[in-house]
C-alpha cells in the first residue's frame, strides 16, 4: 500500500471528494492533517495539479522509506531554515544586492556552477565591515514558517538535526547554538582588519560536499542513508538530497521539485513532522 499525506488540518466536502477520487480511496483524519491509503501508484504530475489546485500540499511517501526509523535531519540553511539569502543581504551594504542575488538565483537554478558562483560573489563583498554581518543576523534574518515547531518535534523523537549550507559559518553556528542544533556545516569568511577579504577560509561546502557530510553523519551514528531525511531549495542541495531515504524539496526551484520525493510549496517547515507520524503501510 501507498501513503499519501494531505497537509491540512480541514477539508471542505469538495476537497474530500476531489482527493477520494484521485486516489480511489477513502480519506483518514489524523491529529492535524489527513492521510490516504491506496494500492496502486498515482501520477505525480495528477498529485500536483490537485495540490495546486487546492492550495495544500499532497505527498505521497517513498514505498521503501519508514518514517518509525528516521533517525536524522539534514537541512539547507538560506531560503530553507530561514526565509533569506544571507549573502544577499549582506550584498545590500555595498548597494549591490541585485548583481549578487541574480548570480545566487542561476546558481540555486542549476544554471550556473555553484562553486564559481559563490567565489565569484563573495569576491564582490571585498571591504564590507564585519558589522555588516551582525547587522543581517540580527535585523533581517527570519527562521521560516514552522522551523521552530520542526525542530521541537524531531528532539522529542530523538531524531538529529544536521544544519548544512553554502552559506557561512558565522550564521549557521549562531542558529546553531540559538537553536540547539546537534551539527552545522558552512564556508568560513576570511576576516582582516574586521573587514571581509573577499576570500574563503578551507573547503567549500558545495553540493558534493553536502551529500558528503551526510553521508558521514550516517557513519557516526550508525545507520543508513535511507533513514535520512533531507531538505533543500536549490540545485546545490540535490546530491544530499538523492542521498537521503525521504527528500523534501522546500519552497523550492522547479528542477528540485521535479527530482526530490516529496514538495513542500503551501505549508511550513512543521509540515515535515507528518510524515513522521506515519508508520510504513506495505502490501
Amino acid at each position: 500500500m501507498y501513503t499519501t499525506i494531505i497537509h491540512a488540518s480541514q477539508l471542505n466536502q469538495a476537497a474530500r471528494l476531489n482527493i477520494e477520487t484521485l486516489f480511489s480511496a477513502t480519506l483518514e483524519e489524523r491529529n492535524d492533517y489527513h492521510r490516504i491509503c491506496h494500492p496502486q501508484p498515482v501520477n505525480r504530475q495528477n498529485i500536483r495539479s490537485l495540490s495546486d489546485q487546492l492550495r495544500i500540499d499532497i505527498n505521497t511517501l517513498p514505498i521503501d522509506f519508514n518514517p518509525a526509523t528516521a533517525k536524522l535531519l539534514v537541512s539547507d540553511m538560506d531560503s530553507t531554515l530561514i526565509s533569506i539569502e544571507c549573502i544577499d543581504e549582506i550584498a545590500d551594504h555595498l548597494g549591490i544586492k541585485p548583481q549578487i542575488a541574480a548570480i545566487t538565483e542561476s546558481a540555486m537554478c542549476g544554471e550556473i556552477d555553484f562553486t564559481t558562483s559563490l567565489l565569484q560573489r563573495v569576491a564582490l563583498l571585498k571591504g564590507v565591515s564585519a558589522a555588516a554581518l551582525e547587522l543581517v543576523y540580527n535585523e533581517r534574518l527570519q527562521l521560516n514558517p514552522g522551523a521552530e515547531q520542526l525542530i521541537s518535534g524531531l528532539k522529542q523523537e530523538g531524531i538529529k538535526f544536521c544544519l548544512v549550507s553554502g552559506g557561512f559559518t558565522f550564521f549557521t553556528h549562531r542558529l546553531q547554538t540559538r537553536l540547539k542544533l546537534d551539527y552545522a556545516h558552512a564556508n568560513q569568511l576570511e576576516i582582516k582588519e574586521n573587514k571581509l577579504t573577499g576570500k574563503l577560509l578551507g573547503n567549500i561546502v558545495d553540493g558534493k560536499a553536502k551529500a558528503d557530510l551526510l553521508l558521514s553523519h550516517c557513519k557516526q551514528l550508525g545507520i543508513s542513508p535511507n533513514q535520512v531525511i533531507s531538505v533543500g531549495d536549490g540545485a546545490n542541495d540535490l546530491l544530499m538530497m538523492q542521498q537521503a531515504g525521504l527528500s523534501v524539496a522546500y519552497h523550492a526551484k522547479p528542477a528540485v521539485q521535479a527530482k526530490a520525493s516529496t514538495a513542500i510549496n503551501y505549508g511550513g517547515l512543521d509540515s515535515i513532522l507528518h510524515f513522521l507520524e506515519e508508520a510504513l503501510i506495505k502490501s
